[in-house]
Protein backbone atom coordinates (compact mmCIF):
# COMPACT_ATOMS: atom_id res chain seq x y z
CA UNK A 1 0.00 0.00 0.00
CA UNK A 2 3.31 1.99 0.44
CA UNK A 3 2.09 4.36 3.33
CA UNK A 4 -1.03 5.59 1.37
CA UNK A 5 -3.24 4.73 4.45
CA UNK A 6 -3.14 6.99 7.01
CA UNK A 7 -4.20 5.08 10.31
CA UNK A 8 -3.62 7.80 12.76
CA UNK A 9 -6.94 9.23 13.01
CA UNK A 10 -8.41 6.29 14.32
CA UNK A 11 -5.96 6.39 17.40
CA UNK A 12 -8.72 9.45 18.77
CA UNK A 13 -11.87 7.38 18.22
CA UNK A 14 -10.40 4.57 20.90
CA UNK A 15 -12.52 5.84 23.78
CA UNK A 16 -13.91 3.05 25.28
CA UNK A 17 -12.02 -0.51 26.66
CA UNK A 18 -11.34 -2.92 24.52
CA UNK A 19 -14.08 -5.68 23.62
CA UNK A 20 -13.27 -9.31 24.86
CA UNK A 21 -11.84 -11.11 21.57
CA UNK A 22 -13.71 -13.72 20.29
CA UNK A 23 -13.05 -17.07 21.11
CA UNK A 24 -12.41 -20.09 18.16
CA UNK A 25 -15.73 -21.99 17.01
CA UNK A 26 -18.02 -23.93 19.19
CA UNK A 27 -17.64 -27.79 19.15
CA UNK A 28 -15.43 -30.36 20.18
CA UNK A 29 -12.70 -30.00 16.82
CA UNK A 30 -12.12 -26.09 17.13
CA UNK A 31 -8.62 -25.34 16.62
CA UNK A 32 -7.56 -23.87 19.77
CA UNK A 33 -4.57 -21.07 20.17
CA UNK A 34 -1.15 -22.30 21.14
CA UNK A 35 0.00 -18.30 22.56
CA UNK A 36 -2.13 -16.23 24.89
CA UNK A 37 -4.33 -14.51 21.43
CA UNK A 38 -7.26 -15.54 20.04
CA UNK A 39 -7.11 -15.98 16.42
CA UNK A 40 -9.92 -14.10 15.12
CA UNK A 41 -11.85 -10.90 16.60
CA UNK A 42 -14.60 -8.90 15.83
CA UNK A 43 -13.18 -4.78 16.10
CA UNK A 44 -15.01 -1.67 16.14
CA UNK A 45 -13.40 1.73 15.65
CA UNK A 46 -13.45 1.93 19.59
CA UNK A 47 -11.16 -0.66 19.94
CA UNK A 48 -9.42 -0.53 16.74
CA UNK A 49 -6.18 1.00 18.55
CA UNK A 50 -6.38 -1.81 20.81
CA UNK A 51 -7.19 -4.91 18.71
CA UNK A 52 -5.20 -3.96 15.40
CA UNK A 53 -2.87 -1.36 15.88
CA UNK A 54 -1.15 -1.87 18.66
CA UNK A 55 -1.31 -5.89 18.70
CA UNK A 56 0.30 -5.69 15.52
CA UNK A 57 3.05 -4.52 17.69
CA UNK A 58 3.32 -8.18 18.30
CA UNK A 59 2.10 -10.39 15.62
CA UNK A 60 0.72 -9.56 12.10
CA UNK A 61 -2.47 -8.49 12.17
CA UNK A 62 -4.62 -9.43 8.68
CA UNK A 63 -8.20 -6.89 8.25
CA UNK A 64 -10.91 -8.72 7.08
CA UNK A 65 -13.39 -5.58 6.08
CA UNK A 66 -16.54 -7.23 5.20
CA UNK A 67 -20.44 -6.22 5.26
CA UNK A 68 -23.39 -8.51 5.86
CA UNK A 69 -25.08 -7.89 2.03
CA UNK A 70 -21.48 -8.81 0.24
CA UNK A 71 -21.81 -12.57 -1.56
CA UNK A 72 -18.29 -12.72 -2.26
CA UNK A 73 -17.51 -12.13 1.87
CA UNK A 74 -19.46 -15.24 3.22
CA UNK A 75 -16.94 -16.71 0.75
CA UNK A 76 -14.11 -15.29 1.95
CA UNK A 77 -14.15 -14.73 5.60
CA UNK A 78 -14.77 -18.34 6.43
CA UNK A 79 -11.75 -19.56 4.55
CA UNK A 80 -9.69 -17.12 6.27
CA UNK A 81 -10.98 -17.81 9.88
CA UNK A 82 -10.04 -21.47 9.23
CA UNK A 83 -6.69 -20.38 8.51
CA UNK A 84 -6.46 -18.06 11.30
CA UNK A 85 -7.42 -21.15 13.73
CA UNK A 86 -4.64 -23.06 11.63
CA UNK A 87 -2.38 -20.27 12.89
CA UNK A 88 -2.80 -21.11 16.58
CA UNK A 89 -2.78 -17.04 17.36
CA UNK A 90 0.78 -16.81 15.54
CA UNK A 91 -1.09 -14.22 13.23
CA UNK A 92 -4.92 -12.77 13.90
CA UNK A 93 -7.60 -12.28 11.56
CA UNK A 94 -9.50 -9.02 12.68
CA UNK A 95 -13.06 -8.98 11.29
CA UNK A 96 -14.40 -5.49 10.56
CA UNK A 97 -18.34 -4.66 9.60
CA UNK A 98 -17.55 -1.76 7.21
CA UNK A 99 -21.07 -0.43 7.46
CA UNK A 100 -21.22 -0.50 11.62
CA UNK A 101 -17.62 1.37 11.25
CA UNK A 102 -17.58 3.73 8.39
CA UNK A 103 -14.77 5.82 10.05
CA UNK A 104 -12.52 2.69 9.27
CA UNK A 105 -13.43 1.80 5.95
CA UNK A 106 -12.76 5.39 5.08
CA UNK A 107 -9.14 5.46 6.95
CA UNK A 108 -8.70 2.73 4.69
CA UNK A 109 -10.12 4.09 1.38
CA UNK A 110 -12.43 0.79 1.30
CA UNK A 111 -14.10 1.02 -3.05
CA UNK A 112 -15.56 -2.60 -2.81
CA UNK A 113 -15.77 -5.47 0.04
CA UNK A 114 -14.49 -7.41 0.74
CA UNK A 115 -10.82 -5.93 1.72
CA UNK A 116 -8.21 -7.47 3.35
CA UNK A 117 -5.09 -5.45 4.84
CA UNK A 118 -1.88 -6.94 6.76
CA UNK A 119 -0.93 -4.26 9.25
CA UNK A 120 2.71 -5.44 10.88
CA UNK A 121 4.36 -2.81 13.50
CA UNK A 122 1.19 -0.76 13.14
CA UNK A 123 1.63 0.02 9.55
CA UNK A 124 -0.03 -1.30 6.33
CA UNK A 125 2.05 -4.00 4.66
CA UNK A 126 0.08 -5.00 2.03
CA UNK A 127 -3.47 -5.65 0.58
CA UNK A 128 -6.37 -6.70 -1.76
CA UNK A 129 -10.07 -6.64 -2.98
CA UNK A 130 -12.20 -9.03 -3.77
CA UNK A 131 -12.53 -13.27 -3.03
CA UNK A 132 -9.56 -15.50 -3.62
CA UNK A 133 -8.95 -18.90 -3.37
CA UNK A 134 -7.34 -20.31 -0.11
CA UNK A 135 -4.41 -21.61 -1.87
CA UNK A 136 -3.40 -18.24 -2.97
CA UNK A 137 -4.44 -17.12 1.09
CA UNK A 138 -2.04 -19.41 1.98
CA UNK A 139 0.56 -18.30 -0.57
CA UNK A 140 0.60 -14.93 0.36
CA UNK A 141 -0.21 -15.49 4.63
CA UNK A 142 3.35 -17.24 4.71
CA UNK A 143 4.96 -14.71 2.51
CA UNK A 144 3.70 -11.95 4.47
CA UNK A 145 4.45 -14.32 8.31
CA UNK A 146 8.16 -14.88 6.59
CA UNK A 147 8.34 -11.15 5.61
CA UNK A 148 7.95 -9.66 9.17
CA UNK A 149 9.82 -12.81 10.80
CA UNK A 150 11.70 -11.32 13.59
CA UNK A 151 10.70 -7.58 13.41
CA UNK A 152 7.58 -7.92 16.11
CA UNK A 153 7.73 -8.45 19.69
CA UNK A 154 5.60 -12.06 19.35
CA UNK A 155 2.90 -13.40 21.02
CA UNK A 156 2.10 -13.62 24.37
CA UNK A 157 2.57 -17.39 25.81
CA UNK A 158 -0.73 -19.38 26.74
CA UNK A 159 -0.33 -19.27 29.90
CA UNK A 160 0.14 -15.55 29.71
CA UNK A 161 4.06 -15.08 30.84
CA UNK A 162 5.96 -12.98 28.73
CA UNK A 163 8.52 -14.51 26.29
CA UNK A 164 12.26 -13.45 26.46
CA UNK A 165 13.29 -11.63 22.85
CA UNK A 166 15.66 -13.26 21.25
CA UNK A 167 19.35 -11.41 21.40
CA UNK A 168 20.40 -9.91 18.68
CA UNK A 169 23.08 -10.50 15.98
CA UNK A 170 25.88 -8.32 16.61
CA UNK A 171 27.05 -8.80 13.56
CA UNK A 172 23.48 -7.80 12.08
CA UNK A 173 23.09 -5.14 14.46
CA UNK A 174 26.83 -3.54 13.03
CA UNK A 175 25.53 -4.07 9.55
CA UNK A 176 21.82 -2.28 9.74
CA UNK A 177 23.97 0.56 11.99
CA UNK A 178 26.35 1.46 9.25
CA UNK A 179 23.24 1.28 6.75
CA UNK A 180 21.59 3.47 8.74
CA UNK A 181 24.41 6.31 8.80
CA UNK A 182 24.44 5.64 4.99
CA UNK A 183 28.00 3.83 4.99
CA UNK A 184 27.08 1.27 2.03
CA UNK A 185 30.72 0.38 1.69
CA UNK A 186 30.69 -0.48 5.53
CA UNK A 187 27.01 -2.24 5.82
CA UNK A 188 28.10 -4.59 2.58
CA UNK A 189 31.35 -5.20 4.19
CA UNK A 190 29.51 -6.50 7.56
CA UNK A 191 27.56 -8.69 5.52
CA UNK A 192 30.41 -9.95 3.62
CA UNK A 193 32.02 -10.83 6.65
CA UNK A 194 29.10 -12.70 7.77
CA UNK A 195 28.91 -14.53 4.49
CA UNK A 196 33.12 -15.76 4.67
CA UNK A 197 31.64 -17.92 7.99
CA UNK A 198 28.25 -18.40 6.90
CA UNK A 199 27.85 -18.73 2.86
CA UNK A 200 24.31 -19.65 3.04
CA UNK A 201 23.12 -17.29 5.41
CA UNK A 202 19.61 -16.15 3.13
CA UNK A 203 19.29 -13.28 6.13
CA UNK A 204 22.76 -11.32 4.82
CA UNK A 205 22.58 -12.82 1.52
CA UNK A 206 19.83 -10.96 0.97
CA UNK A 207 20.49 -7.89 2.89
CA UNK A 208 23.61 -7.79 0.64
CA UNK A 209 21.78 -8.02 -2.65
CA UNK A 210 19.40 -4.82 -1.01
CA UNK A 211 23.09 -3.06 0.21
CA UNK A 212 24.61 -3.28 -3.24
CA UNK A 213 21.42 -1.71 -4.79
CA UNK A 214 20.69 1.07 -2.66
CA UNK A 215 24.21 1.83 -3.30
CA UNK A 216 24.52 1.92 -6.71
CA UNK A 217 20.93 4.23 -7.14
CA UNK A 218 22.87 6.82 -4.85
CA UNK A 219 24.72 7.27 -7.71
CA UNK A 220 22.23 7.35 -10.10
CA UNK A 221 22.33 10.55 -12.43
CA UNK A 222 18.67 12.86 -12.40
CA UNK A 223 18.81 12.10 -16.22
CA UNK A 224 19.64 8.30 -15.94
CA UNK A 225 16.76 7.48 -17.93
CA UNK A 226 16.74 10.00 -20.49
CA UNK A 227 20.00 9.28 -21.20
CA UNK A 228 19.07 6.05 -21.73
CA UNK A 229 16.58 6.42 -24.19
CA UNK A 230 19.08 8.08 -25.90
CA UNK A 231 21.84 5.42 -26.15
CA UNK A 232 20.04 2.67 -26.97
CA UNK A 233 23.22 0.54 -27.63
CA UNK A 234 25.04 1.84 -24.25
CA UNK A 235 24.69 -0.66 -21.60
CA UNK A 236 25.94 1.29 -18.69
CA UNK A 237 23.38 3.53 -19.18
CA UNK A 238 20.71 0.97 -19.86
CA UNK A 239 21.99 -0.08 -16.58
CA UNK A 240 21.49 2.78 -14.89
CA UNK A 241 18.00 3.30 -16.08
CA UNK A 242 16.71 0.01 -14.95
CA UNK A 243 18.24 0.91 -11.58
CA UNK A 244 16.24 4.59 -11.46
CA UNK A 245 13.28 2.89 -12.90
CA UNK A 246 13.43 -0.12 -10.08
CA UNK A 247 14.03 2.58 -7.25
CA UNK A 248 10.50 4.26 -8.48
CA UNK A 249 8.67 1.05 -8.25
CA UNK A 250 8.51 0.58 -11.96
CA UNK A 251 10.08 -2.79 -11.68
CA UNK A 252 8.37 -4.05 -15.06
CA UNK A 253 9.72 -1.38 -16.76
CA UNK A 254 13.25 -1.97 -15.58
CA UNK A 255 12.94 -5.36 -16.18
CA UNK A 256 11.61 -4.54 -19.70
CA UNK A 257 14.30 -2.54 -20.54
CA UNK A 258 17.01 -4.88 -19.55
CA UNK A 259 15.38 -8.01 -21.64
CA UNK A 260 14.62 -5.70 -24.84
CA UNK A 261 18.98 -4.88 -24.70
CA UNK A 262 19.29 -8.88 -24.64
CA UNK A 263 17.36 -9.00 -27.81
CA UNK A 264 19.88 -6.75 -29.25
CA UNK A 265 23.41 -7.97 -27.43
CA UNK A 266 25.44 -11.49 -28.28
CA UNK A 267 27.97 -12.77 -26.42
CA UNK A 268 29.71 -11.15 -23.80
CA UNK A 269 27.27 -8.63 -23.43
CA UNK A 270 24.48 -10.08 -23.54
CA UNK A 271 26.26 -12.70 -20.31
CA UNK A 272 26.50 -9.40 -19.03
CA UNK A 273 23.23 -8.21 -19.58
CA UNK A 274 21.96 -11.48 -18.68
CA UNK A 275 23.90 -11.54 -15.08
CA UNK A 276 22.67 -7.85 -13.74
CA UNK A 277 18.73 -8.52 -14.69
CA UNK A 278 18.89 -12.09 -12.65
CA UNK A 279 20.80 -9.47 -9.98
CA UNK A 280 17.60 -7.67 -10.17
CA UNK A 281 15.01 -10.84 -10.22
CA UNK A 282 17.05 -11.38 -6.82
CA UNK A 283 15.73 -8.45 -5.12
CA UNK A 284 11.93 -9.75 -5.32
CA UNK A 285 10.18 -12.68 -3.89
CA UNK A 286 10.29 -15.76 -6.46
CA UNK A 287 6.06 -16.03 -6.46
CA UNK A 288 5.70 -12.16 -7.23
CA UNK A 289 3.71 -11.85 -10.28
CA UNK A 290 5.83 -9.10 -12.24
CA UNK A 291 8.94 -11.68 -11.69
CA UNK A 292 7.39 -14.47 -13.07
CA UNK A 293 6.28 -12.30 -16.05
CA UNK A 294 9.74 -11.46 -16.54
CA UNK A 295 11.11 -14.75 -16.01
CA UNK A 296 9.22 -15.99 -19.00
CA UNK A 297 10.01 -12.97 -21.72
CA UNK A 298 13.72 -13.49 -20.20
CA UNK A 299 13.32 -16.77 -21.34
CA UNK A 300 12.12 -16.02 -24.95
CA UNK A 301 15.01 -13.46 -25.34
CA UNK A 302 17.28 -16.10 -25.09
CA UNK A 303 15.87 -19.28 -26.20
Amino acid sequence: MSGAVDLSGLRDRAQQPPSAPAGPPAGDSAPVSTTGLAPVIDVTEATFQAEVLERSMQVLVIVDLWATWCEPCKQLSPVLEQLAHEGGGNWVLAKIDVDANPGIAQAFGVQSVPTVVAIAGGQPLADFAGAQPEPQLRQWIAALQEAVKGKLAGPPSADGAEQEPEPEDPRFVAAENALDEGDFAGAEAAYNLILNSEPANEQALAALRQVRFLGRVQELPDDAITAADAQLDSIDAQFAAADAELYSQRPEAAFDRLIALVRRTAGDDRTAVRTRLLELFELFDPAEPVLVAARRKLASALY
